[in-house]
């Protein structure tokens, strides 16, 4: 019978309930299904203060001690890895995990897919777990990453509402209601179905393939734009940031002029800059732009 590992970390439960729905249609195998704890749980919902104190150490991926994992197998046929990104990289408790030694040699020589809940932005995320899962030897047969869909500035607004309140609802009773619709959360089972074909057979040459002609990736160039520029800035602030606190200089204060520049870079400059790279530069880059989509939906898949 085939092994499966199913691991994930979730703060709101939204990601729980992604990776049950997308395992529920697997038939005739053993799930070994894991959720993540911390030894110092991440609050939810989030207090304003704490959520940009998490920034320098998520994107420097710092990992943090996890509670005991206990692995019912010492090897698996198939991990399917659960994730969530925190400031355009993986979550503390998802590099906690990827730097844990005890899962990394779970993972040497084994088929792995993973899965993303995302606000909008997930390429840079995706690109270090990728990076992560080559140096343990994992080889990624497939990735689906599921977003919010709503436009980029309403989304950001409604998230927040949802991350420091801990309702799911639409903020004022007009922005759109946060985080990934009902619907894709339910119909993710699809994509289990997919994923039942490649088990029988025991060969997932293909499954990506699959899985994208089933629209597990969608990748808008607009946010392709931003994050390529975005997280060497984000890097900059935090070890600027973790350089001050060395220092003995006051981590809050820095911490409060990147909450002033994030909201100013997100609904001032990027708008500018975006409508800039439209008019003068996108007409001229629309076959780099596919590749560099292609690449991303197929990243380090083998």
């Amino acid at each position: 019978m085939t092994k499966i590992l199913c691991i994930n970390y979730s703060q709101s439960g939204q990601l729980n309930d992604i990776v049950d729905n997308f395992i529920s249609p697997l038939k005739e195998v053993y799930i070994d299904r894991i959720k993540i704890d911390v030894k110092e749980n991440f609050p939810f919902p989030w207090k304003v203060n704490n959520f940009y104190d998490a920034m320098p150490e998520t994107v420097l991926e710092e990992p943090i001690t996890l509670k005991e994992l206990k692995f019912k197998e010492k090897k698996y046929d198939l991990i399917i890895l659960g994730y969530q990104p925190w400031f355009l990289s993986p979550s503390i408790p998802t590099t906690s995990l990827l730097k844990n030694d005890d899962f990394k040699k779970i993972m040497k020589n084994t088929n792995i897919i993973t899965i993303i809940g995302a606000r909008n932005m997930w390429l840079n995320a995706h690109k270090s777990v990728t990076n992560h899962i080559s140096q343990a030897g994992g080889k990624l047969i497939g990735n689906i990453a599921l977003i919010d869909k709503s436009l980029n500035h309403l989304s950001a607004i409604s998230i927040a509402h949802w991350m420091l309140t801990g309702h799911k609802t639409k903020k004022w009773g007009i922005f759109p209601k946060p985080g990934i619709s009902e619907k894709d959360i339910k119909e993710v089972d699809k994509f289990g179905i997919i994923l039942n074909q490649y088990l029988r057979k025991k060969n997932y040459i293909d499954l990506q393939k699959q899985f994208i002609k089933n629209k597990a990736v969608k990748i808008n160039s607009n946010i392709l734009f931003i994050e390529k520029k975005a997280k060497k800035i984000f890097i900059i602030w935090a070890k600027l940031i973790k350089k001050k606190e060395l220092q003995g200089k006051n981590r809050s204060t820095y911490l409060k002029v990147f909450r002033i520049y994030l909201n100013i870079a997100l609904f001032i400059l990027s708008p500018i800059l975006i409508l800039f790279d439209i008019i003068f530069i996108r007409p001229f880059t629309q076959k780099s732009i596919k590749q560099e989509k292609k690449d991303f939906s197929y990243l380090n898949i083998k």
